[in-house]
């Protein structure tokens, strides 16, 4: 498996991505959505933990033109935050379940767009092999630890953070 960052981020939007297509296909089957949704959650509150932790920091740190980018990307992170702990706590059968996943996808998948096709290129352009290989790396030791839930203490401090700033 590779190790460079941009890889591991790009592997991690591809299995999201997959769950979103098949919650889309899922019809009317609440057990099947909730399942689908328990597994959204744990996917997306694993990957933005790795992402705010590792990935935002260290491209602020080394490609300051590109903070602004970094930015936006937290802030759309912090909306993903607040819907997926808002989904935890739904049940299947309420009324909004379908809505707030679907908006979920919609943000989430509008963030990965902007990722793979704007900002991920900023970033191979502005640093080395080595650079992205050593980030990985670093993602993917973060992903052992990441919380898998929005309200294990990590990932919750996380959501309480992004609203007080």
């Amino acid at each position: 498996m590779s190790t460079d960052a941009i890889v591991v981020l790009k592997n991690d939007h591809k299995e999201i991505r997959k769950v979103f297509r098949d919650f889309e296909k899922a019809g009317d089957n609440p057990d099947r959505k909730a399942a689908l949704v328990a597994t959204m959650i744990e996917l997306l509150t694993v990957h933005t933990y790795i992402e705010n932790e590792i990935m935002y920091p260290e491209v602020r740190s080394l490609l300051p033109d590109l903070e602004d980018d970094v930015l936006e990307s937290y802030e759309e992170h912090h909306v993903a935050d607040l819907l997926v702990t808002e989904l935890y706590a739904l049940p299947a059968t309420a009324e909004r379940f379908d809505a707030k996943t679907t908006v979920l996808i919609e943000n989430v998948t509008h963030h990965i767009e902007e990722e793979e096709d704007e900002w991920f290129p900023k970033v191979r352009a502005g640093l080395g092999r080595k650079q992205l290989a050593d980030i990985g790396e670093r993602l993917l030791a973060a992903k052992e630890r990441a919380p898998r839930s929005p309200l294990q203490p990590s990932a919750l401090k996380k959501t309480i953070d992004a609203v007080i700033k």
